[in-house]
């Protein structure tokens, strides 16, 4: 079949590879517009541009969908089919029906579960054991669209997303093929959403970076899981920001009734910190703003943290 490709980026690449080298024909790329990158601010391509013209493909970034060329450019590309991964913005009706089959999306989630822009992550600060991948027909609506297939992965309690993001890549760019090739025999037939389960995840902003020592330490846990690399926890220590990087429960916590952020033991394993509910964390990698990440036990050596002492 006559492919259009909509991406942006790294988790749309391993799918694009896949397309290129399969037995159908990716006619168009359609992707973000280059944007300035570091303190240069040097205009930079997205993963999935660099990705096409290192293979030769047609390459189209429109800063909005709605502008004529892009329909004139789908049009004139004859797609049997659009697929769409990661591409971060909506497609406008008006684009929907033009190819032969529609628009096919791959959404790191097992919908209904984890609508929205960031699936991966909020799997893992829900704590969620498993999670999965959908190929879905796109409509009009956020992620509602009938789904084509699924496939179901185990999230080790290990990943975080940065590590659980590229395995679902690669299992979605597989699944993507199998997906066009049941619709080109037609024995894949789109079927309705479930009513229940379904939740919309909001997209990730900088200020979720902030650490809530009321909440339970299962929570923190998670929430730094999820939110690895990007945007990361901190916390306020001794009149600075302290970065934290590395996180483990405490089980038991120790007794105490200490109020949420207090320092409740020093360790050469790391910083014990007291969570909300009476639960306990311990604090085993850290960075301090500008400054190279550390270990907790180097990092106590500079420091020399005290029991007692108040994270903000």
């Amino acid at each position: 079949m006559k492919v259009v490709f909509f991406g942006t980026p790294d988790f749309a690449v391993p799918t694009l590879r896949r397309l290129i080298d399969s037995p159908h024909e990716v006619a168009l790329v359609v992707s973000k517009p280059d944007k300035p990158v570091g303190r240069r601010q040097v205009p930079t391509s997205p993963p999935v541009v660099e990705a096409a013209r290192a293979r030769g493909i047609e390459v189209l970034q429109a800063p909005t969908l709605k502008a004529p060329v892009v329909e004139e450019e789908l049009r004139g590309a004859g797609p049997d089919v659009a697929v769409v991964v990661a591409y971060g913005k909506l497609i406008p009706p008006e684009l929907l029906g033009l190819p032969r089959l529609g628009f096919v999306n791959l959404h790191p989630s097992l919908l209904p579960r984890h609508r929205g822009p960031s699936p991966i992550q909020w799997a893992l600060v829900c704590g969620d054991r498993t999670t999965g991948v959908t190929t879905m027909q796109l409509d009009e609506g956020m992620d509602t669209g009938p789904i084509l297939l699924q496939r179901r992965v185990q999230i080790d309690p290990k990943d975080t997303a940065e590590t659980l993001a590229p395995r679902l890549a690669g299992i979605g760019a597989e699944l993507i093929l199998e997906t066009l090739a049941g619709l080109e025999r037609g024995d894949v037939v789109p079927r309705p959403q479930p009513p229940d389960g379904g939740n919309v995840t909001p997209m990730l902003r900088r200020n979720f970076a902030k650490v809530d020592w009321s909440m339970p330490s299962r929570q923190l846990v998670n929430r730094l899981r999820g939110f690895t690399p990007w945007p990361g926890l901190y916390t306020k220590f001794r009149g600075g920001r302290l970065k934290i990087l590395g996180l483990t429960e405490v089980h038991p916590p120790p007794p105490g009734d200490e109020q949420p952020g207090t320092v409740i033991g020093v360790e050469t394993a790391g910083i014990v910190v007291r969570c909300g509910r009476g639960s306990a964390v311990r604090i085993t990698e850290v960075q301090r703003e500008g400054r190279r990440r550390l270990p907790a036990d180097a990092f106590l050596i500079g420091e020399r943290v005290s029991r007692g002492e108040q994270f903000g």
